[in-house]
């Protein structure tokens, strides 16, 4: 099966950086593993530039590792590694790949002085980077400039599936408010649902494409989550940091308001565990959304750290995950998505997705909490009513609440309660459900494809 080259936005974003760095930084591109960093960095270097080297460090020899210690002759570095690919470098017209860096980081600490030298452009890709044994004992280099990479957007997942326009068509209903019917929006489910099942990763793309079977999709999907599994189990050998990331579907399922660590690892908190959580999303094999305790601009100054929840990067891995004790034709979400039935009992599977759409957008992801008196026949109730608002973004100097339905249903009492807190600092207010485009009062109601345009 032929690996696709996929239409990526990063590859624009990466030409900027050769135009404007002009070689006096490295590119570091950082991500999860097998999101398709080795890929559209080999092909830029193909398509930009007269000729490249690319060092994989997960499969290099000792000879190409001894180079790095013997950086005080530049000339020599270069006549040897030329040699050992076979390939003639060319003066400001030929990149150095360093691949998956984070595996020899003296690599990555030669860097600071490849650079200064001005020969080549140098890319770096890699994952864990921040992960103690990967910077111990070394120089972090001040020039590099670091771009993050996700799993595939909707709209890249819509031009890797054929369809290049249809995000054209979505962008420009969002823009100007406009309907686009009741049977145009369910075609455009139909697709969002497709890219919930298989997600993002270009490996589960690919086999969708190659063999339009999930059982092949699925397959792909657990590969990679065995990955990452065995990763968490090599950075922290207690299992934790697994055991938090096999149990992410479970605590999302429980519709709590943060993930309870002592419901996973007994007798554990959240302050006891900060490096594992730290290493965890350092990995970017998870997104977290930090509850914010003053839901004002700036949010990030006055979150709480110890109160999160936990969602996969990629939701197509979070659709294998929730049942990877069985097979996936036991996989309830598959059955429900496809026949259209997914009903509230699975909406985290949406509130996945919109955290997922929202990370790759560019934002952090904050969400808020708050309880208020009920009233019942005009006397004060005792028990308390809970509001959750499911994500809080910054825009200028309001905050936009977002609250995420897994289906047609548009109430929106957390959003109506929190207007009467927060009017003040509120610019607009969403609501992410599954039918068309609709204006309520000040609300924007927006079918959940439409997430990654907030």
């Amino acid at each position: 099966m032929s690996e696709r080259v996929f239409k990526r936005k990063i590859y624009a974003r990466m030409l900027q950086w050769k135009k404007e760095s002009d070689g006096n930084t490295a590119l570091l591109l950082k991500g999860a593993r097998r999101i398709g960093k080795s890929t559209i960095v080999e092909e830029f270097a193909k398509r930009e530039y007269s000729s490249y080297i690319l060092i994989d460090f997960s499969l290099v020899d000792a000879s190409v590792k001894e180079l790095f210690h013997q950086l005080s002759d530049l000339n020599y570095f270069f006549l040897r590694l030329q040699s050992l690919y076979s390939t003639s470098l060319h003066h400001r017209k030929s990149v150095i790949i360093f691949d998956e860096v984070q595996l020899y980081p003296p690599a990555r600490q030669a860097i600071k002085h490849l650079v200064k030298d001005g020969r080549y452009d140098y890319i770096e890709t890699g994952s864990l980077l921040s992960i103690k044994k990967n910077i111990k004992d070394i120089l972090i280099p001040s020039e590099e400039t670091r771009i993050s990479m996700y799993p595939l957007d909707y709209e890249e997942f819509l031009w890797a599936i054929g369809k290049d326009n249809v995000m054209d068509l979505i962008r420009y209903s969002y823009q100007h408010q406009k309907p686009l019917g009741d049977a145009v929006n369910r075609d455009l489910m139909r697709d969002f649902r497709l890219y919930v099942l298989i997600g993002g990763m270009p490996q589960a793309i690919n086999a969708y494409l190659a063999k339009n079977d999930f059982a092949a999709v699925d397959a792909v999907k657990r590969s990679i989550l065995e990955l990452y599994i065995d990763d968490f189990r090599k950075v922290d050998p207690s299992g934790k940091a697994s055991r938090l990331f096999f149990s992410i579907p479970a605590e999302l399922s429980r519709n709590t308001m943060r993930y309870k660590i002592g419901s996973v690892l007994e007798n554990e908190t959240a302050s006891r565990l900060s490096e594992v959580l730290m290493d965890m999303a350092d990995s970017m094999t998870v997104n977290f959304a930090y509850h914010a305790n003053d839901p004002h601009v700036g949010m990030a100054l006055h979150a709480d750290y110890n109160k999160f929840k936990m969602f996969l990067n990629d939701t197509g891995l979070f659709v294998t995950l929730a049942f990877m004790d069985k097979d996936y034709t036991d996989n309830e979400i598959y059955r429900k998505l496809l026949s259209d039935k997914l009903g509230t009992d699975l909406g985290y599977i949406y509130e996945n997705v919109i955290a997922q759409m929202l990370i790759s957008a560019g934002n952090e992801l904050f969400y808020y909490t708050f309880s208020e008196m009920s009233e019942k026949d005009g006397e004060l109730n005792k028990s308390k009513r809970n509001y959750e608002i499911d994500f809080l973004l910054s825009r200028k100097e309001k905050i936009v609440p977002i609250e995420v339905k897994s289906s047609g249903y548009n109430s929106h009492k957390s959003l109506d309660k929190f207007k009467e807190k927060y009017s003040a600092r509120i610019s607009n207010r969403y609501l992410l459900y599954t039918k068309d485009i609709r204006k309520e009062e000040d609300i924007l109601c927006l079918p959940v494809y439409m997430a990654g345009l907030l």
